[in-house]
């Protein structure tokens, strides 16, 4: 029995030294994330995020993602953000991973840090698109990638009511309506370049359409101020 626990005993300390090293890593991360922040207004520029970045990159935003930021976490955002330093926000297909309860988490959480023209630019699959095929590969359970981890499907209807609700003013920029029509109406690639688009979306170009985001930006009605 004491040669088995001297043997095991290696083995957990080997395991401790791994979670030790991850925790410095994501400290680490986190503190040099602190550091680009503080030097984005130094060069003259409006800091603007991506959150969910996953490979994402765009220039002039900062892209954060798990575990280095979890949007959902007050704690995270108050070490990395000054309150009012945020000018863009983009979340493109993240929204549904979460459900309706945690949506409304984040929208007061980052409310705070946003900048008084600040914006957060939504891009989640469209609950009203008229493709069946469509709703059956982005649905909870669906047959796209990661839609088993899809929490909720969300229409234009349910998105503006729960913008409404937590005090955000907003403007649709493109969605379909319960009768199954498209609009849209311009919106600037510069507050937050949307992949899934109708002018964007490779998919798109062998068949107009095809897959489309409901898009949408969101700004408190009083921007910095807590409800």
């Amino acid at each position: 029995m004491r040669r088995s626990g001297f043997l095991l005993a290696p083995v957990h300390l080997k395991e401790n030294l791994n979670v030790f090293m991850q925790t410095l890593s994501i400290h680490m991360s986190r503190y040099l994330l602190r550091r680009r922040v503080k030097q984005v207004p130094r060069s003259g520029n409006l800091v603007r995020v991506i959150i969910g970045a996953a490979s994402t990159e765009y220039e002039g935003w900062l892209s954060t993602d798990l575990p280095i930021l979890d949007a959902l976490n007050s704690s995270h955002w108050r070490s990395i953000f000054p309150y009012g330093s945020l000018y863009r926000i983009l979340a493109e297909h993240v929204i549904e991973h979460w459900t309706e309860e945690q949506f409304r988490l984040f929208l007061r959480t980052v409310e705070p840090y946003l900048a008084e023209q600040g914006r957060i630019r939504i891009a989640v699959p469209d609950g009203f698109h008229p493709d069946s095929s469509y709703i059956e590969y982005v649905k909870p359970g669906g047959t796209g990638a990661g839609a088993d981890d899809h929490k909720v499907i969300y229409n234009h209807v349910s998105v503006t009511r729960i913008l409404s609700d937590e005090n955000y003013a907003y403007r649709l920029l493109e969605y379909f309506d319960e009768k199954g029509k498209f609009h849209r109406v311009p919106w600037d690639t510069g507050d937050g370049f949307v992949s899934r688009s109708s002018a964007f979306d490779s998919r798109n170009k062998k068949s107009p359409l095809s897959y489309t985001s409901l898009i949408v930006d969101a700004w408190p009605h009083v921007a910095g101020v807590k409800k």
